[in-house]
């Protein structure tokens, strides 16, 4: 293929929810940890976020004003140098994203590179503040976020093979839209709020054309410490 093969894996509550009370909850406490080594099993190359999951454990929540660029960047791909062979892309449309590396070293994960996901919507002053973070950049979209474009420059330019998306929600169904998922990993805690403002596995952006349901088949299944569930499936058709 000219991208990466692409998995959404996502850790759900009996109702569906990817985020909310659920996942303090000590009974789903098997499930986070299952999930954890999920992570491994596929031995992604990256792991890819919405603006909104980055922003919220990741990033250095939301850029503040930004000082004046007098140097003009085009509005082209930046490959920032980097030893790092494991990258967390950070879909970040219009550049509102803040930081304090290029790199996120979370605890039992590999220390991985910043590239940042933007459109032509993004600020010069913004392009300047990426590069003096060393952080890498790449064009998706003049407006809005164009999955295949971005999938594409990742195995041309970064040589990612093997990707792992992991929310939120409208950032899942932003591929699922394209028929662009590959697999779809679920473990499943046995509990729920029922939280009716908590995020689900996926989300349709309003601006998005409609499309017909997609329809899954189940390519494996195992049963988790405390009553969880690991499901797989693969798109059908």
């Amino acid at each position: 293929m000219n991208r990466p093969y692409v998995i959404c894996h996502m850790l759900t509550s009996l109702d569906g929810k990817i985020d909310g009370a659920f996942m303090s909850d000590p009974a789903c406490a098997p499930a986070l940890t299952e999930y954890g080594n999920i992570r491994n099993f596929y031995n992604c190359e990256a792991t890819l976020y919405g603006t909104t999951t980055m922003a919220g454990g990741y990033s250095d929540g939301l850029v503040e004003r930004l000082p004046h660029s007098a140097v003009n960047y085009p509005k082209e791909d930046y490959a920032a140098a980097t030893e790092l062979k494991n990258y967390i892309i950070s879909v970040d449309p219009e550049g509102i994203l803040g930081w304090c590396s290029n790199c996120i070293n979370k605890k039992n994960r590999p220390k991985a590179h910043v590239i940042e996901v933007l459109t032509e919507t993004v600020s010069n002053d913004y392009l300047a503040y990426l590069r003096g973070m060393e952080i890498s950049y790449i064009f998706a979209g003049k407006e809005r976020l164009d999955c295949g474009v971005l999938l594409g420059k990742l195995k041309q330019i970064f040589s990612i093979e093997r990707l792992l998306v992991a929310g939120g929600g409208m950032m899942n169904w932003s591929f699922l839209q394209d028929d662009l998922l590959d697999e779809l990993s679920l473990v499943i805690a046995p509990v729920a709020d029922g939280d009716t403002m908590a995020v689900s596995i996926f989300e349709k952006a309003y601006f998005l054309p409609a499309r017909k349901p997609a329809v899954f088949e189940l390519k494996g299944l195992k049963q988790i410490e405390g009553g969880s569930l690991w499901l797989r499936y693969t798109p059908k058709g």
